[in-house]
C-alpha cells in the first residue's frame, strides 16, 4: 500500500472530502445549497468549447485549491457563514474528483490528467 502514490492519494482525497463534510455538517448549512452546488464547479468545463488548451486552463483554474481555500479564509475572518458554506463544497467537489482520479488537466487531451489518463 504504501508504494502505491494513486492508491495513497485517493486516500488522501476521501479523508479531506469526509473532514470538509463534516465541517459543512457542523456548520449546519443547507444540504440543498450543498447538492446544488456541488456540481457547479464542472462549469469551467465550458472553457474546453474554445478549444483544449482554454478548455484545460478552464478547468485547473476551478479546481485550484487556492480559490476555495481564499474564499473559506475569507468567510471565516469576516464571519460570513455562506461564504464559508460554499467554499466547503467547492473544496468537497475537488475532493471528490480527486477520489475518482479527476485531476488537473493537461492541454493534450481532457482525459490527460496529473493523477491519471482517465
Amino acid at each position: 500500500m504504501l508504494t502505491r502514490p494513486s492508491f495513497l492519494l485517493r486516500i488522501e482525497e476521501a479523508t479531506l472530502f469526509i473532514l470538509t463534510v463534516a465541517l459543512y455538517r457542523h456548520l449546519h448549512a443547507s444540504w440543498v445549497l450543498f447538492a446544488v452546488l456541488f456540481l457547479a464547479p464542472d462549469l469551467f468545463m465550458l472553457g474546453y468549447l474554445a478549444g483544449p488548451h482554454v478548455g484545460a486552463a478552464c478547468y485547473n483554474f476551478g479546481h485550484w485549491l487556492a480559490l476555495p481555500l481564499a474564499l473559506l479564509a475569507f468567510g471565516v475572518l469576516a464571519a460570513h457563514p455562506f461564504a464559508i458554506s460554499v467554499a466547503l463544497i467547492w473544496l468537497a467537489h475537488i475532493f471528490f474528483d480527486r477520489i475518482l482520479g479527476y485531476g488537473f488537466k493537461y492541454p493534450a487531451a481532457f482525459k490527460d490528467t496529473h493523477l491519471q489518463r482517465i
